[in-house]
């Protein structure tokens, strides 16, 4: 095989995940296929007029944030509150996503709230300062009091 040449090769074996292999002179890489992520957005309404709650299952990331953004988006109600519960972990590009939906909310006279958020998320958003910009409640019922 010449310098220049590229062989791309799969290979599988019982038990294992399929395998990418790339050679070329004097170096080889082996990789994985990227895992398929989803979001599950689950609507429903609040408990006043106006008021509605998107609960998030899944992971918020660079994977799953452009169906985020897009139900984002699509809801046109005055008071929004976007529980957490079901959301293990949050990247750069989700919690970029949350500024974003931020931003939005300031736009249109949107009250905004966020619930639920574990350890990890609450860290993240803490760490970048973000959480100034954030009304974040432990409970969507503490979310849903809170807003007037």
């Amino acid at each position: 095989m010449e310098d220049s040449e590229l062989r791309i090769l799969t290979e599988e074996k019982p038990g294992r995940k399929k395998l990418f292999i790339v050679e070329g002179g004097d170096f080889s890489l082996e990789s994985l296929p990227m895992t398929q992520e989803y979001l599950q957005v689950v609507k429903s309404e609040g408990s006043r007029e106006g008021q509605r709650i998107l609960h998030l299952k899944g992971s918020l990331n660079i994977h799953t944030v452009f169906s985020f953004q897009e139900v984002l988006r699509s809801e046109t109600t005055p008071e929004l509150i976007i529980d957490f519960t079901g959301v293990p972990y949050i990247d750069s590009s989700g919690l970029g996503a949350l500024v974003a939906a931020y931003v939005g909310a300031q736009k249109t006279a949107r009250k905004l709230a966020f619930s639920g958020m574990n350890t990890q998320v609450k860290a993240l958003i803490d760490m970048t300062h973000v959480s100034k910009l954030f009304k974040n409640y432990p409970t969507v019922k503490d979310a849903e009091a809170a807003l007037p």
